[in-house]
């Protein structure tokens, strides 16, 4: 299939109220030319009304959307050059995976419909399947027939909600590859509505991380990942430990503060802390953290805290996960690799917690810490 010409796409001040309740807020936007971009959040956070705005099936109550410099604020939905991939793959039943893909080509009477159909079957590897009903096949070949067919009419802008998540966990993973290489081939604007945070990560260039309707941060998944700027984001994308603490010294010649966590002292980056001085929460994945136990040190510029006590110990396959009881301080996630030999720590095991100072980051002391506090229960 040939390379077509994605749009940029640019949400103005966008707010979308029903009655009282505003599930958009004054939200800005700009999704640049070729690029895969997510919007990420929580049930209820507004990223699917707004997806649904950008397509024209709802009207935003304020603000404009642009598509390729184009405003289309009061245009319908048929007038975008825009397509939606929904979770519901919603195929015929009666006609054939060709004719499916095909339906629109025919509709509007465009010139060689067979072929490219045949280029957007082949696309998503589906060749081989063209004349089968859509009944006959799996979960993840319907999901792609329903991709094949919206890209077929080369939109500048496709819009995904939440496709993948009729699929089982490793179909979906499988996807998410596949979407990614579908849009380096085809070179469309991809936006991505999800509330799974690898699926955002594993195939978006930016994620917008949403919440009560207003964007809380925008950037590189590993950027969002490394350095949150709230609680919510923090604990939303991945898994955090965050700890009250006071400034008690500024940046010394290293750049590092001085930070007060439960009588012990923390250093923290100045330049990963959201607050130089005043009260701040001291955030660390906890992939970063290490156990020790009695007779082991902390490195050279490790921070550590403790004593503590092991509550919970799980195997996860990859890593083993721990929850630690800081005496003054709280719980605290540990991810542990698993490494051929590697032993565990016994539930009830008095340790203490080392991680660099450089992978600290400080966050508002106003914020709520539970809001960012270790879910090391799966999902959020």
């Amino acid at each position: 299939m040939s390379v077509a010409q994605g749009a940029a796409l640019q949400v103005e001040r966008v707010t979308k109220a029903f009655g009282g309740f505003t599930a958009v807020d004054d939200l800005d936007l700009e999704v640049p030319s070729g690029s895969f971009f997510a919007l990420l959040g929580p049930s209820g956070c507004g990223k699917t009304t707004t997806l649904r705005m950008v397509a024209g099936l709802e009207q935003p109550t304020a603000g404009s959307i642009t598509i390729g410099g184009r405003d289309v604020t009061g245009t319908r939905a048929h007038q975008r050059p825009v397509n939606t991939v929904f979770q519901s793959y919603a195929l015929f039943p009666h006609l054939t995976v060709g004719e499916n893909v095909a339906f629109g080509l025919r509709r509007r009477r465009e010139r060689d419909v067979d072929r490219r159909v045949a280029e957007a079957l082949e696309l998503v590897e589906l060749g081989h399947v063209a004349d089968r009903r859509p009944a006959q096949l799996s979960g993840g070949q319907q999901q792609r027939v329903a991709l094949a067919r919206a890209v077929v009419n080369r939109p500048a802008l496709l819009l995904l909600d939440e496709p993948l998540g009729a699929l089982d966990l490793k179909l979906r993973r499988q996807m998410q590859l596949e979407l990614k290489r579908i849009q380096d081939e085809v070179g469309l604007t991809f936006v991505h509505v999800t509330h799974d945070q690898e699926e955002a990560m594993t195939m978006a260039d930016t994620v917008a991380v949403m919440n009560h309707g207003r964007i809380e941060q925008l950037g590189a998944p590993a950027d969002l990942y490394e350095l949150p700027r709230t609680a919510f984001v923090a604990n939303f994308l991945g898994q955090s430990n965050l700890a009250p603490g006071t400034v008690v010294e500024g940046p010394d010649g290293h750049g590092l503060l001085g930070v007060d966590v439960g009588g012990s002292r923390v250093r923290l980056p100045a330049a990963r802390a959201v607050a130089a001085a005043g009260r701040v929460l001291v955030g660390v994945r906890p992939e970063k953290v290490r156990i020790l136990v009695p007779g082991q040190e902390p490195g050279p510029g490790e921070n550590v805290l403790g004593p503590g006590v092991v509550t919970d110990v799980s195997f996860a396959g990859v890593s083993t996960q721990y929850r630690v009881e800081l005496t003054g301080v709280g719980t605290f996630g540990v991810f542990a690799q698993n490494l051929l030999g590697g032993a565990t720590v016994a539930h009830g095991a008095v340790v203490r917690l080392a991680w660099s100072a450089q992978h600290t980051f400080g966050l508002s002391g106003d914020e709520d810490v539970a809001a960012g506090a270790a879910d090391l229960d799966g999902e959020p």
